[in-house]
């Protein structure tokens, strides 16, 4: 089972900077998933199915911003940011703790990999 790894404040940039760059590459996952857990509004799916293009963390508007397909989806002032990684580098799920304890959960769906092959076409 992957480890999920706490992202130190002061390293946010430069690890979704390298995450980025990785997603550029022919194996980007084709989708995100993402749901915020909250006591008072329970799980509420907010992105379903798009294409994350890239991840940034602005440390002086203290930031955190998903550029999808669909549109970007920011989350100010994140209070923990926690991943899970695929052996590749790319995160399968990043959990965001909201400073009122709210959870955002986004789960990356690796599918370019998962892709099923064709089935074969008998020789004749």
């Amino acid at each position: 089972m992957p480890d999920t790894t706490r992202i130190p404040r002061e390293r946010l940039a430069a690890y979704f900077d390298a995450v980025t760059k990785k997603l550029m590459h022919d194996d980007t996952p084709d989708s995100i998933d993402a749901e915020i857990s909250d006591l008072e509004i329970g799980h509420q799916e907010f992105v379903h199915g798009a294409r994350l293009e890239g991840i940034t963390y602005d440390a002086h508007s203290d930031t955190l911003e998903f550029a999808l397909d669909s549109g970007d989806h920011r989350v100010l002032k994140p209070a923990e940011v926690w991943v899970t990684e695929a052996p590749n580098g790319i995160p399968t799920s990043i959990e965001v703790v909201h400073t009122d304890g709210a959870r955002e959960i986004i789960a990356v769906k690796h599918t370019a990999s998962d892709r099923q092959q064709p089935p074969a076409t008998p020789s004749a």
